[in-house]
């Protein structure tokens, strides 16, 4: 007989947003149920941001290491470094392992019970949970959905063997000699970019005709141009059609080719996770492949919630998070509404890319006459010495009131500016907030100063 437990809110999904929900909801004395299959953390933890930076870290350190190796203009000289990427592998678990414990402590800690297994909706209140101990019924009187998304396989390139996901990407023990990427978004150059630190030979194979393609080119050439001084190929306007004996075929044009690759790497995308859990059983509206909402992630079924990635783009952890501490208030009691103007959206390239709010062709889009101010590294002394001066940030405001529209940046390290960036749309600033903000010396921040400065015709330091 099926063990049955009744609670207030039950929550499908332990990864980002389905943790922050569950523990917001016990600190607000919500009685809550939440129901995972896997570890706790979702993808982002165990097989996505945290596991793919660590491995960006440890690629970085040995390639710069070993550019030392004749001698840099600053002094140092190294002896020819080693990788041992199984001991990575083993560095970047623990990490993940550290992580999930402590997610696991905070929602001990708010009161959370945390059922493991498969969750399957059998109406809007009541869901079927198969685990180690059997089938567990739960009945809710509210329910969120935060059952995230899974890597896209392509049709001639089924994952297995050789035809790896960014989940197997990130488990391998050897660097291979060659690695073809198919997808230049961001998991892919990330990725790639990683490898080819690492020694591997990568070539990225690229449908449209742009890396990044989401992003303005003036962000992305200086990302293309690091790919191709560490030896990346970037094959554009190029389909990948099939694989075997350590070749990629590819098509571009109506003409085929081969490119050497012992592994292939297979990141053209994510899609929402809606099978298997009984979506058909809710009925629900959707908007295209994702789970329709409202502005307070509100479903089309009386007290049935979804966030995160099943619910649109753009699929982002801090995204999922900030939705579900949103929708456990509300379920609260609160009032509060979704407001996506503010998101950080990051790439974790070499150099790093920031985007926060409207770029200027966006802007004008809309129908805004802008002004902008763009300050290059160049000139800033911080990266100087840091030995990195690619990039710059970019700041575009609303012409007539000086009120900020959006903030990008290029460059090592701005992802850390993200939040800044963040908080100036978040707080409705103007031009003249950012330049009258007193920005400590010398720092990489100086530049978003700087940026307002130049939006506003006097720029100090350019």
């Amino acid at each position: 007989m099926a063990d049955s437990i009744k609670t207030q809110l039950l929550i499908i999904g332990g990864g980002p947003g389905g943790y922050v929900a569950a523990i917001r909801a016990g600190q607000l004395g919500l009685e809550t149920v939440l129901v995972e299959e896997g570890p706790l953390g979702g993808c982002c933890l165990n097989v996505g941001c945290i596991p793919s930076k660590a491995l960006i870290h440890v690629a970085d350190e040995f390639h710069r290491l070993g550019q030392m190796e004749k001698g840099s203009a600053n002094g140092i000289t190294t002896p020819s470094p080693t990788l041992d990427l199984a001991k990575t592998i083993q560095w970047k678990d623990g990490i993940v392992r550290r992580l999930n414990q402590g997610v696991g402590g905070l929602l001990k800690k708010a009161k959370v019970r945390t059922v493991q297994g498969w969750a399957e909706m059998i109406d809007g209140k009541t869901a079927k949970v198969m685990g180690p101990e059997g089938r567990t019924d739960i009945r809710a009187d509210y329910v969120v959905l935060a059952t995230g998304s899974e890597s896209v396989p392509l049709p001639g390139l089924p994952f297995g063997d050789d035809v790896l996901s960014s989940t197997e990407a990130l488990s391998l023990t050897d660097v291979p000699s060659s690695l073809a990427v198919v997808g230049g978004g961001y998991i892919g150059l990330e990725l790639g970019t990683a490898f080819a630190k690492m020694g591997a030979q990568v070539t990225i194979i690229e449908a449209s005709d742009a890396i990044l393609p989401t992003y303005n080119r003036v962000l992305t050439d200086p990302v293309a141009k690091r790919l191709k001084s560490l030896g990346v190929d970037i094959r554009l306007q190029t389909m990948a059609k099939g694989f075997g004996r350590g070749h990629l075929t590819v098509e571009r044009t109506g003409e085929t080719d081969r490119v050497a690759a012992d592994k292939v790497l297979v990141t053209v995308g994510r899609r929402p996770r809606t099978q298997g859990w009984g979506l058909e059983e809710l009925g629900l509206a959707m908007d295209g492949p994702f789970i329709a909402v409202n502005s307070r992630c509100r479903t089309s079924m009386s007290g049935v919630y979804a966030i995160g990635d099943v619910t649109g783009n753009p699929m982002l952890a801090h995204r999922a998070m900030a939705q579900g501490e949103m929708v456990a208030e509300i379920i609260a009691g609160d009032r509060r509404e979704w407001d996506k103007r503010a998101i950080p959206e990051i790439c974790f390239t070499d150099p790093e890319l920031v985007q926060v709010g409207l770029s200027e062709d966006a802007a004008r889009d809309q129908g805004y006459e802008v002004v902008t101010g763009q300050f290059p590294f160049l000139a800033n002394g911080r990266s100087m010495t840091m030995e990195d001066e690619a990039g710059f940030v970019r700041v575009v405001a609303q012409a007539d009131t000086s009120l900020i529209l959006g903030i990008s940046a290029v460059g090592a390290g701005v992802s850390e500016l993200s939040a800044q960036f963040a908080l100036a749309l978040e707080m409705g600033a103007r031009l003249q907030d950012l330049a009258g903000t007193i920005h400590g010396h010398p720092t990489k921040s100086e530049a978003v100063q700087e940026a307002a400065l130049m939006a506003l015709g006097h720029a100090l330091h350019l």
